[in-house]
């Protein structure tokens, strides 16, 4: 990857250890953090006197904010950052269908704000419990699960 303040999410884009950039904080307890998020824009314009919207959704990864332990980190903890910032990616597609099927009205800002909110909240609950299931990638049998119906949410096979 490059060495960027944001790295937009991509299939082919795998995280490298190189790319974790910042710094470990004092007093971390864990081994490795990945900074992902999600981002839009949208604007908004009237044909036929019937309001549309343009936007686009991404997810990102932020490489001078994700940092790891190289003395107690390994491939299978590489992973489970990776499915962090893959996880980021299946709510950023939630967030893009459901401003496809929205209706919005004038307030769109708002509205837009609102839906924005709900998904970053789902997204939060989604990777804590992403987190105690797998043990942070020490339970071995439960990363592989995951792992499995993260892949098929990218590949579209079920919804989150």
């Amino acid at each position: 990857m490059r060495a960027q303040e944001e790295v937009p999410w991509s299939p082919q884009g795998k995280l490298e250890w190189k790319d974790f950039k910042g710094d470990v904080p004092l007093g971390a307890k864990a081994a490795a953090t990945t900074a992902s998020g999600i981002s839009y824009s949208f604007s908004t314009f009237y044909e036929k006197g019937e309001m549309k919207v343009d936007y686009q959704v991404q997810a990102f990864f932020y490489p001078t904010k994700s940092w790891y332990r190289p003395q107690i980190c390994n491939d299978i903890t590489l992973l489970h950052e990776q499915l962090h910032f893959d996880i980021s990616e299946v709510f950023a597609r939630k967030m893009d269908r459901e401003m496809s099927e929205t209706k919005f009205t004038k307030n769109i800002k708002q509205e837009v704000r609102v839906l924005y909110k709900r998904i970053l909240k789902e997204l939060d609950v989604f990777q804590r419990r992403y987190d105690l299931e797998t043990d942070f990638s020490r339970n071995i049998e439960k990363q592989k699960l995951w792992q499995k119906q993260i892949n098929s949410l990218l590949k579209g096979e079920s919804s989150s």
